[in-house]
Order: C-alpha cells, then structure tokens, then sequence
C-alpha cells in the first residue's frame, strides 16, 4: 500500500537528518503519521469562529463543556481541564512540566538535546508505541533474562517481536554486561533493539555507575561496528534508589547523545515515582547524538499519529491533577515521605537476611539495591511448590518466576516483613 503524502515527508525528515534512525523505524512505524491535513487541521482553522460545527464533544448553548453535575460535583477542576478531550501527544503544559523535571531529575541531561516527552496511557502503552514504531514480526529485542512478563504480550504477541535473553548476573553480585555486550556483537551488523529496566522488575536490581558506564562503553561500540540500535529504557520505578554508588540517574542521561546511530527511548511517568496507578499516563522522550528539531519533531509526530490510531489521546483530567500537584507546595516533601517508607522496608531485609544465615539453606537472594521487589532463589528449583505452600498454609501471596520467588516489599508493611521471610523459610524447607 502506498505511504500517505504526510508520512513520506516525516521520513524524509528523519532520513535527511540521521539515517540510522530511518533504518530502526518498522515496516508501521514508516507508515505512520499525524494527520495534520484533516479534521484536526479544519478543526483548528475553526477555532475562534462565531459558529464552530467542527468539534466532535457535546457543548451546552452557553459554549460550556457539556457534563453531568453530579460527576462535576466530584471533581474540584474546571470542567475543560476534566471532561474535555487532551491533544494525542499530551497536554503542553504537562509535557514542558515533565521535561523540566527530568531535568531536575538528570542533571547531566542539561547540555543535551532530546524531544519533548509525549504522553502515552501510563508506561505500558508507551511501550507498545515503540513496538508499533520499530519492531517488526522476528525482530529480536535484547533483555535481561529477568524481565517483566509484559514485555512477552507487548513485544512478541502484539508486534511478532522475540525476546533475546542473557544472564542478567554474573556469579549473583553484579550486572551482566559482557553478555550483553556478546549478544550486540555476535549477529551481523544491522538494526538491533535492547530493553534495559532499572530499577528492574522482578529483581529490584540497578546498575552501579561503574556498570552503567560499561553498559553505554558496550552500547557504543556495537554501534561503532555498524549497528542501528534502538535501546527502550523502562524506568517504570525510576527514583527509587537505597544504596551509595547505583545509579541514580536514567540510563537515557548516558545514552541520549552516545552515538548516532543508538536511538535511545525512554519510558517513565508518574505511576510509580507518584503513587498513582489508575491515573494511567506516562511519557515517551527520544534521543540520540546530533539530534535535531527536525529528527525530533518527525519521531514526536509519528508516535502522536500511533497514539492517535491507538487511543485517540491519554486521560485529560489525570494530565490536569497530576499538574495541580506538581505545582503544590508540599509535592517534594510528600514524595520524600515515600520513598522513606520504601527505604526502611528495604533495610529491614538486609537486616533480616543478615540475621538469619539458615536462610541460606534453602534459599538466597539475587542482587536487589532499588524499587519495589526483590527475589529469591529457590535451591531446590520448586519455586512453585513453595508459592503453592505459602499461599496455603502460611496465608502469604508471592509471584513465582522459574526457579524465583518475586517479594513485593512496597506492599509488605515493615511489621511484616521478618514474618514474610520465616514463611518463605518453612515452605522452601518443606518443599525441598
């Protein structure tokens, strides 16, 4: 089928200014576009006018958004800023908000160019934009063998993608990264697409600095023998940092201007960093080296036009709550009241683990610094059987991966915690 005018000259765009990053895009993502010729373009021509018959939502004679009082009641916002639709590429303002922040947040992102995030339905949704964009049937996606299960609906159902795993650890102390690294080297140079999640889930694990250098070093030079790389960075739990020396900033800081021909893609939002997981919105922000307003402008207007194609556009009154609260006065100090919560969880199982060396009988832990959960190792392969145990006899829901047991501490209450961890002892023991 023949491109559309709109998205041969997108592609022009991207081509004219980094070819590499035209070699990513998948057989969709060179198809797609936001149709800026059609009923959005005669709508806006329309604004302003005396009689606009253009709009596709119901208004009152007054010109008012026309709403149900009793949902209005509920909600202490303007009815425009709630009921009306958001632009497919997010509110404005929410996206410069959010840019501001990632900046506060990245400090080293300051020199650096890199579009203006674009709003997706949460980070999930982000994410399946990408595999719209770049992952054709067969491509292979580079990850961690400890990956969250989405990635299988998103990447391989959804896209007709495969998920190309390597041991996330080497020994059970650090990042696997000559892995890695063998795994972009291996296969013949051509297009390659990485997943890196940190903090990750299941394992609650982020790189030191030393490694995530290493990890942009490996990066760099597969795209130094002629790869095209695309690199999807989850930063779903993105903050939650409890140890000296792990990285604190998004792998994007690192790779947002590492090579021309290493697009790096970053996902993140609110749902984790602001403890608002029905609020549904998320951010997708693109960067690489030497990159343009014209590159980024041709990639934001192909995922706004997905996005369009897929959900029309993100909840408008989750974009216009979540601004109220940045702006808030008391917004910093409530986050920083979370994360101690989490990070006391946290050193209560390194407490507890230290004072238990039985433990070590039946299981151990993985590498765990950050975010929500963390795992362990269940010596005698039965991960299930001891889910299956715990659930039955000791009242303790865990998620079973393989051999691991997932422990969600961010749900755990801290009194619980030494509880928790004695069931996991008695049912591993039991089912050994």
């Amino acid at each position: 089928m023949p491109l559309n005018p709109q998205a041969r000259s997108l592609n022009r765009a991207i081509r004219s200014t980094n070819p590499a990053v035209y070699k990513l895009l998948s057989r969709r993502g060179r198809a797609i576009y936001f149709p800026r010729l059609g009923i959005l373009s005669q709508s806006a021509e329309a604004a302003g006018k005396t009689i606009n018959a253009t709009i596709g939502t119901a208004l009152e004679d007054s010109g008012a958004s026309m709403t149900l009082e009793s949902l209005v009641s509920l909600v202490n916002i303007p009815r425009a800023e709630g009921f009306s639709y958001a632009p497919s590429s997010g509110r404005p303002e929410i996206r410069s908000s959010w840019k501001r922040m990632m900046l506060e947040k990245n400090p080293s992102l300051q020199e650096k160019t890199f579009s203006m995030p674009l709003v997706t339905s949460a980070l999930t949704h982000g994410l399946s934009m990408a595999g719209y964009l770049f992952i054709d049937e067969r491509d292979a996606i580079i990850s961690p063998d400890y990956y969250w299960e989405n990635y299988d609906l998103i990447f391989k159902n959804a896209y007709g993608g495969r998920i190309d795993t390597f041991p996330t650890f080497i020994e059970n102390r650090r990042f696997n990264v000559p892995s890695l690294r063998d795994k972009l080297l291996r296969a013949p140079a051509g297009k390659k697409a990485v997943i890196l999640n940190f903090p990750n889930n299941p394992t609650g694990y982020t790189v030191t600095e030393s490694e995530a250098e290493e990890v942009r070093a490996a990066l760099v030079e597969a795209a130094e023998a002629g790869n095209h790389i695309a690199v999807f960075i989850d930063d779903s739990y993105f903050g939650l940092v409890y140890e000296q020396g792990v990285l604190r900033e998004s792998m994007f800081a690192l790779l947002a201007d590492a090579h021309e021909r290493i697009l790096a893609i970053k996902f993140d939002g609110p749902t984790k960093e602001d403890y608002v997981w029905g609020f549904r919105i998320g951010f997708v922000t693109f960067g690489s080296k030497n990159g343009t307003a014209g590159l980024y402008h041709a990639l934001e207007s192909k995922c706004a036009g997905a996005i369009r194609g897929n959900i029309s556009n993100a909840s408008n009154i989750s974009q216009s709550l979540l601004l109220r609260a940045f702006d808030g006065a008391t917004y910093n100090a409530e986050k920083e009241e979370k994360y101690r919560t989490l990070a006391q969880r946290y050193r209560k199982i390194r407490k507890v683990i230290a004072a238990h060396p039985e433990y070590g009988e039946y299981f151990r832990p993985l590498p765990f610094n950050s975010g929500y959960f963390m795992c362990i190792r269940i010596f005698s392969g039965k991960a299930e059987a001891v889910r299956r145990t715990l659930l039955n006899k000791y009242s303790t829901g865990t998620i079973a991966q393989n051999d691991v047991l997932r422990l969600a501490f961010s749900s755990t209450p801290i009194a619980m915690i030494e509880t928790l961890f004695e069931n996991c002892y008695r049912a591993a023991r039991e089912c050994a």
